[in-house]
């Protein structure tokens, strides 16, 4: 059988594996323990809680950024604009609140998993239901999503069947990331997000550089603009094609807070970088680093795709920015850019795994079997995780085949159930009198209002929506709460009342709120100067 060359050349074909080999090398070599020590809970599930804070940075943003995320942002970027950035940029200032409200509660309360925080703040019965509906999207949404637009990526640029692609990436994943858990995973990302910046900046330069005739990246992006000035409107007016996917103004003060808080503040799958981290310092650091790359991020997966509006004007599908650019690049490089893709997508499957096992182990199986060995507990994590991809894997083609925008159905489903959780857990760290009932309304109001204005009011955009349903499960969570008497002492207690002050659980240092103040700051001069 031949052996399917990147480009059609030996060089990216050997660039691609070198980074193969070398991510598997050292994920192995991190995850080794001294003198035959085995890895307890900690050690797996939260990297024995010593990551510093430029893994948990770096591994905030691998564990974001996805091959379809990369393409489909760049296709955005081909058809929308400028304005798609608003997804990272008001990322950063989202993380700026996670790192100061939300990551000092989570620390407090020594918590391995999300669903584990709703147990302490509310009861067993709103645990075990997100930690069921959270594992159910986790495998049959996102990991589903990851493996099928990945392998849909590798048989675009490579020609790679979809079946051998999936297959590939499963194994990858699993060679790299199921026997060192979180530790292997986050360190090893490090790598994956140098190469995905690398590569991404290379890709934009040259794209930028070919715009210029030759004459650099700045007469180049000048030249861009003045080409197309449309594209870089970051707020659309209500007459814009695209309005409906980003309503104007709703972009900076409506449902997407929402969307953003969910993600980074309430999300297994992002959240569990910044509780393996060393202490809440070196955790807030990490979020900082963050924040900073997701400022960065534009350059690398938006900027493509408006430039390939002059260089390809002709693209039959804006998705097809991204890769028809990487044929644009000189053999190496495009290695290079492709391996930077395959880091986007093993960092995203790694970390989804590690997830999806730690949400089984730690709030249904241990629940179910207490007092169990640390290594078998260990073990049972591993089994879940191989599990899931499989499941993925298999389930892949059948949920996503038929779909021809399947990242735009996986956000609109989710989108569903956002506002309600993001609603039980805001009340669950601010408000002292939320109850396990309120929290189950808020969650299942979010479902039930979502579907009810799709099919009654089908042109309310779907940002709107979100931002709309969270004020009816704030409200519905909040009257429930009200009509019934607290019960428990939890739910009485301000947070953080069991672990000192709550003013001084929030206090940040000086560099942290400088940092803090230069997202706000340059978020305020970006927004300023493409309004």
């Amino acid at each position: 059988m031949d052996i399917p060359l990147i480009g059609g050349t030996v060089l990216d074909t050997v660039v691609v594996a070198v980074y193969i080999v070398l991510l598997v090398t050292i994920a192995w070599l991190v995850s080794r323990e001294k003198d035959g020590r085995q890895k307890s809970t900690q050690d797996y599930f939260l990297a024995g809680k010593g990551l510093p804070w430029w893994a948990v940075g770096a591994s905030l943003i691998a564990a974001n950024i996805s091959a379809e995320q990369i393409i489909g942002m760049s296709g955005s970027g081909y058809a929308i604009g400028l304005a798609i950035a608003s997804y990272e940029w008001m990322a950063a200032i989202t993380l700026i609140i996670v790192g100061k409200y939300f990551l000092p509660v989570f620390l407090a309360r020594r918590i391995y998993t999300m669903p584990q925080f709703l147990q302490q703040r509310y009861d067993n019965r709103v645990k075990t239901i997100l930690a069921v509906f959270w594992l159910g999207v986790y495998v049959f949404v996102n990991l589903t999503a990851i493996l099928w637009l990945g392998a849909l990526t590798i048989h675009t640029i490579a020609g790679v069947d979809l079946v051998s692609g999936m297959a590939f990436l499963v194994l990858l994943a699993l060679a790299y990331s199921l026997y060192g858990g979180l530790k292997a995973v986050a360190l090893t990302d490090v790598i994956q997000v140098v190469l995905l910046i690398f590569g991404g900046l290379v890709l934009s330069y040259i794209a930028l550089d070919l715009i210029g005739e030759g004459r650099g990246v700045i007469a180049g992006f000048g030249a861009l603009v003045e080409r197309v000035p449309d594209k870089f409107d970051m707020i659309l007016s209500s007459d814009n094609p695209h309005y409906a996917s980003l309503p104007g103004i709703s972009v900076l003060v409506g449902g997407m807070w929402v969307m953003n808080l969910s993600y980074w503040g309430f999300n297994q799958y992002i959240i569990q970088r910044a509780l393996a981290a060393k202490d809440l310092r070196e955790g807030q650091k990490g979020i900082v680093f963050a924040a900073y790359l997701k400022l960065l991020m534009p350059l690398i997966v938006v900027l493509p795709g408006i430039a390939a509006v002059v260089l390809l004007p002709d693209l039959a599908r804006p998705d097809q920015a991204y890769p028809a650019l990487m044929n644009l690049m000189p053999a190496g490089l495009k290695g290079l850019i492709f391996a930077a893709l395959i880091a986007a997508i093993v960092s995203s499957l790694g970390s989804m795994v590690n997830s999806i096992a730690t949400i089984f182990t730690m709030d249904l199986y241990a629940h179910q079997r207490p007092g169990q060995s640390e290594v078998h507990y260990v073990r049972v994590g591993r089994i879940a995780g191989a599990v899931s991809l499989l499941l993925a894997a298999v389930c892949a083609r059948p949920l996503l085949g038929s779909f021809d925008q399947a990242f735009q159905y996986i956000q609109e489903f989710t989108g569903f159930f956002t506002p309600g959780i993001v609603v039980l857990c805001l009340l669950g760290i601010f408000w002292p009198l939320a109850t396990a009932n309120g929290a189950l309304v808020a969650a299942l109001g979010s479902a039930v209002l979502s579907l009810v204005l799709k099919l009654t009011w089908p042109e309310l955009p779907f940002i709107d929506r979100v931002g709309l349903v969270f004020l009816c499960c704030l409200a519905l969570a909040v009257i429930t709460s009200l009509l019934q008497r607290p019960q428990g002492t939890d739910e009485q207690d301000p947070v953080g009342s069991s672990h000192g002050d709550s003013n001084a659980l929030f206090a940040t240092d000086q560099a942290f709120n400088l940092a803090g103040l230069g997202v706000v700051l340059l978020l305020t001069a970006l927004y300023a100067t493409w309004w």
